[in-house]
C-alpha cells in the first residue's frame, strides 16, 4: 500500500521559513517524478515545483528564488524548502508522486502565513 505522508507545515509569520517533507513508502521512491502542490481557500489545486527522478527541478513563477525542492532517494522523501513566504502562501501544501498513469497524493500539511 503505498503511503505519502506530508510534514512539517504550521504557522509562520510573513517573511519566514518552513521545511515541508513528504515521505513514501511503498514506492519504488527513484523511479517516480515528485512534485508539491498546494490548494488554498476556494482556489484550485496549483503546481509549486517538481523534481524528476534525475533530480532536474521546476517551479512555479510565483516561488522561483525563494522555494527550493528536494529530494533523498536513501530515505524516500521529498524536501519543500520555502523562505520569504508571503501570505499568499497559505494553503495546503499535498505532495504527489507520478510515473507514467501511476500517480499518488499525500492527505497534505497546513501552512498559514500570518503576523
Amino acid at each position: 500500500q503505498v503511503q505519502l505522508v506530508e510534514s512539517g507545515g504550521g504557522l509562520v509569520q510573513p517573511g519566514g521559513s518552513l521545511r515541508l517533507s513528504c515521505e513514501d513508502s511503498g514506492l519504488t521512491f527513484s523511479a517516480y517524478g515528485m512534485s508539491w502542490y498546494r490548494q488554498a481557500p476556494g482556489k484550485e489545486r496549483e503546481l509549486v515545483a517538481t523534481i524528476s527522478m534525475t533530480g532536474s527541478t521546476n517551479y512555479d513563477d510565483s516561488v522561483k528564488g525563494r522555494f527550493t525542492i528536494s529530494r533523498d532517494n536513501t530515505k524516500n522523501t521529498v524536501y519543500l524548502q520555502m523562505n520569504s513566504l508571503e501570505p499568499e502562501g497559505t494553503a495546503m501544501y499535498y505532495c504527489n508522486a507520478r510515473r507514467g498513469s501511476r500517480n499518488f497524493w499525500g492527505q497534505g500539511t497546513q501552512v498559514t502565513v500570518s503576523s
